[in-house]
């Protein structure tokens, strides 16, 4: 039995990376010099894990900016350890481009990573195989910075179970290797996951089994064999979001075609890809211009006192009732400090007097509606999250082709929209959207409505890649369904059928389908035999289906509530999830102060051991 305290993190990507910083940040302070063994899990290299991996496609972007992506601390993170600042993106290829930093190993390797660095901007939006080659020195750094005495080992496999009594020592199972590790804590940082398939989709498998076509289930893109689908042929595709983007670009520039002053010019060898989903829109563009004047001062209406007051209630809470409309407040004070400060002329009051209203109205009343009206006379410039929501509401076409020329106009505006900055007030609000995740990680079961209407509003793609939808749209190689897209199947006939709301009595047959979505993360579906073998040892799930933690720390909490000792869990598959393990710097980093609180517990409990603890 070793006398060194040992901490085992299970995901080596940017989650598990930020705990590292944090411990390196803490220890000094917490842990006093003695000796830490970490043992850090994963099948992929540390720094970028699975999804920033070195090993993917060129072709595949991020859809952040570069001087919008940081994994250090500020003075805007709440967190009780200290400020350990360092480069964003966008100021790290600049170090490595004028020779002040080391490239490391990917860069030295690859020409067209170097190439990439050489000519990046900070407003450019940089390949994912270089955030990995950001998160991969970040992590290098991270582990330069532990003390004398803490020591890290890595291990290139996958966890497949954490057995252990509460009050005892935790054994971690690894695939291929007989002897286990043992851990006086656990930290659970898996990020995104696979799933198995849900009813549905097994039913549209055997479906396609039986008569010979391709279906794709819910995946990553990146790891999607795309190859089965067939040139020329038409290929239903469900899913507009970030999912829908990689495959377009996968199935497109992967195969040979390119663009040319605005013009796709194919290769021949893609197929048609009809796209739809529940919305009938892509996620709106990033926003594309550099933020001027003040950021509004937030939080205002949902900030901790609010959220401590929801939590406090006797009752459940149910999102949509209870604390949505403190959020949708909150966003609105956002939209309208900064419409009034930046464009006063749209508006015919004082800003005084309107904040006195507006903050006297209750939320999400019709009494908050008219003090909005009566100072903000074009409907256009008043903030209607619902209406945002679902953009063809009611909208119908006789046509498939007049369908088309409206989506085109609409994707053509929103670009117009988010690289104005006359329009200012829309990055007011994903400013507040990032402040009010700040606050949501507090609670414990949120459902998924907020989680894919913040992507849709706020993490959408670059705009680069709406233009090149739309040159894919007017060149015939995509094509839209619709809003609520549905897809059937037809045993006479052996196909899949879609059709959507828009274009009342528009069908499509197909012998291909894709489903363009991440996989489901809940325990009846979790394809990770570690998350599968917490739940059967006790681990709670919540109502929709993730992970329950302790929000304040990330202890795994049993179904009896009460949190676990030794085990802790951070990411996407939990119920404190965030936005990413990353964020835009100067804005909060809900993650940073989550991996903060998770490593000053991790410290203080590992501090506290004795010779015969365990």
């Amino acid at each position: 039995m070793s006398a060194t305290p040992t901490l085992v993190v299970i995901g080596a990507g940017p989650r598990g990376t930020g705990v590292i910083e944090r411990i390196a940040a803490n220890a000094p302070a917490l842990y006093g010099g003695r000796p830490l063994d970490i043992h850090l899990v994963d099948p992929f290299p540390p720094g970028g894990g699975r999804i920033w991996r070195h090993d993917q496609s060129p072709l595949l972007w991020m859809n952040s900016m570069a001087e919008d992506v940081t994994m250090f601390t500020d003075d805007t993170v709440r967190l009780d350890g200290p400020v350990r600042p360092g480069p964003a993106l966008d100021a790290w290829t600049a170090d490595v481009r004028e020779g002040r930093t080391t490239p490391g190993p990917d860069i030295a390797a690859d020409p067209g990573l170097r190439a990439e660095i050489d000519e990046l901007t900070s407003q450019d939006f940089p390949s994912r195989r270089l955030q990995g080659a950001y998160l991969r020195w970040v992590y290098e750094q991270s582990v330069a910075a532990l003390p004398p005495g803490v020591t890290v080992h890595e291990h290139r496999g996958r966890a497949l179970r954490v057995t252990g009594p509460r009050d005892g020592r935790q054994t971690v199972h690894l695939e291929g290797r007989a002897e286990p590790l043992t851990a006086d804590l656990v930290v659970l940082t898996l990020g995104h996951l696979d799933a198995e398939p849900d009813d549905e989709q097994r039913r549209l498998s055997r479906f396609a089994d039986r008569h010979g076509l391709i279906h794709l289930p819910p995946d990553f893109t990146a790891d999607s064999d795309l190859s089965a689908l067939p040139a020329g042929e038409p290929v239903i595709v469900r899913g507009f979001g970030l999912a829908f983007i990689d495959l377009m670009v996968l199935l497109t520039e992967g195969r040979g075609g390119r663009y040319e002053n605005g013009t796709y010019l194919p290769s021949g060898r893609e197929p048609v890809l009809y796209v739809g989903s529940r919305r009938g829109v892509p996620y709106h563009s990033k926003i594309g211009y550099v933020r001027p004047g003040e950021r509004p001062p937030l939080p205002r209406f949902f900030g901790p006192d609010r959220a401590e007051e929801l939590l406090n209630r006797a009752e459940p809470l149910d999102f949509r009732r209870d604390i949505w409309p403190h959020v949708d407040k909150e966003l609105g004070y956002a939209h309208y400090h900064r419409l009034f400060a930046a464009h006063p002329e749209r508006t015919t009051a004082d800003w005084t007097a309107f904040e006195e209203k507006y903050a006297a109205a209750d939320p999400g009343s019709a009494d908050l509606w008219a003090v909005i009206a009566a100072a903000v006379p074009d409907p256009a410039d008043r903030l209607d999250l619902a209406a945002l929501d679902h953009p063809l509401d009611g909208v119908r076409h006789t046509s498939a082709a007049s369908f088309q020329e409206a989506t085109r106009a609409y994707i053509t505006a929103d670009l117009d929209r988010r690289h104005d900055p006359g329009h200012s007030e829309d990055l007011a609000v994903f400013l507040g959207l990032l402040s009010v995740y700040g606050q949501l990680i507090r609670f414990p079961d949120i459902g998924d409505w907020w989680h894919g209407f913040f992507s849709y509003l706020a993490s959408g793609p670059p705009g680069p890649r709406l233009r090149q939808l739309l040159a894919l749209s007017r060149a015939g190689v995509v094509r839209f369904l619709g809003a609520g897209t549905t897809v059937g199947t037809d045993e006479e006939l052996g196909v899949f059928r879609a059709a959507g709301a828009t274009v009342p009595g528009e069908r499509l047959e197909s012998r291909a389908l894709v489903e363009a979505r991440l996989p489901d993360p809940s325990p009846r579906h979790t394809r990770s035999t570690l998350l599968r073998a917490l739940y059967e040892d006790g681990a709670a799930a919540t109502a929709s289906g993730l992970l329950a933690v302790d929000p304040g720390d990330g202890r795994i909490l049993d179904r009896d509530g009460l949190p676990h000792p030794r085990r802790f869990a951070l990411g996407p598959h939990t119920a404190a999830r965030t936005s990413g393990a990353f964020t835009r710097p100067r804005t909060g980093g809900p993650a940073f102060g989550q991996n903060d609180a998770t490593a000053r517990a991790a410290l203080a409990f590992l501090h506290g051991l004795g010779p015969d603890d365990g």
